[in-house]
């Protein structure tokens, strides 16, 4: 695991943003796994500004949103798949049939879960995930005690995260559904490289949790400990809490594979 730290929450989204752009250059057909969430809209300004100034080609990639509400219908405007297209699939050049996002109104859930994971499967595995963290330490849907070799599944969410997510209905947590369909922590870690961006004092304590502390089915999040492949990307305020910064300062400034992102 790397841990980058950048003065500001824009130039945290702007350096995974250009580690995107990046991996879709080397690979046109680059299979992306995607996150909702506030923190990941400037990831996404970012990608579309690239797309429209230098012509990132997204005809090729494919992609895979982490989760899905259930009991939400694709074109409600509170439904991840709504989302998605609001925020980047309708402003860059994607195939939209080349998009997945779990059908969260799927009549045999059961099935619609083992669907995506052949389909994931079927397009040779994740290349790149994009994650977020929850306040409560979970990375897609998989809320405290989730397995860490757990599938893509229908999950119940906590308080915590119903609370996390109100803003996106009217600030009333009663209105988040209480059951969402999310990809598995094992499903995210067999993903060939993972991105995670945190910014933000909220989210300084479970990142520090999550990075420096036990791995733990608690916090989901820390199972990226496991993972050969991880970067996580957090501006000062969400690195508040970590107590190996320095070290993680000399490593972005010293390895060479960090050598064109310097100021």
């Amino acid at each position: 695991m790397e841990v980058i730290i950048r003065p500001t929450a824009e130039m945290a989204a702007e350096l995974v943003a250009r580690l995107v752009c990046g991996r879709l250059r080397s690979k046109p057909d680059l299979v992306l796994g995607l996150a909702t969430g506030r923190t990941m809209e400037r990831v996404y300004d970012r990608l579309v500004a690239t797309q429209r100034s230098e012509g990132l080609d997204f005809s090729h990639c494919r992609t895979f949103n982490l989760d899905e509400y259930i009991g939400i219908p694709a074109e409600d405007d509170h439904s991840y798949r709504y989302y998605m297209n609001h925020h980047l699939f309708s402003r860059i050049n994607i195939d939209v049939s080349n998009t997945h996002v779990p059908d969260g109104m799927a009549a045999d859930l059961r099935a619609e879960t083992a669907r995506y994971e052949r389909a994931i499967r079927e397009a040779g595995g994740i290349d790149v995930q994009l994650l977020g963290i929850g306040e409560a330490g979970h990375i897609g849907f998989n809320e405290p005690l989730s397995a860490l070799m757990s599938r893509t599944r229908e999950k119940a969410l906590t308080p915590i995260t119903r609370q996390q997510n109100a803003a996106m209905f009217g600030g009333d947590p009663n209105k988040v559904p209480k059951r969402a369909l999310t990809m598995g922590v094992g499903t995210i870690l067999d993903s060939r490289e993972l991105l995670l961006l945190a910014t933000g004092s909220a989210k300084a304590s479970i990142l520090a949790k999550a990075v420096e502390g036990p791995i733990t089915a608690m916090i989901s999040a820390s199972a990226m400990q496991l993972h050969s492949n991880c970067k996580v990307i957090v501006d000062e305020e969400a690195a508040r809490d970590l107590k190996e910064r320095d070290y993680y300062n000399w490593i972005f400034q010293n390895e060479p594979e960090w050598e064109e992102f310097q100021d």
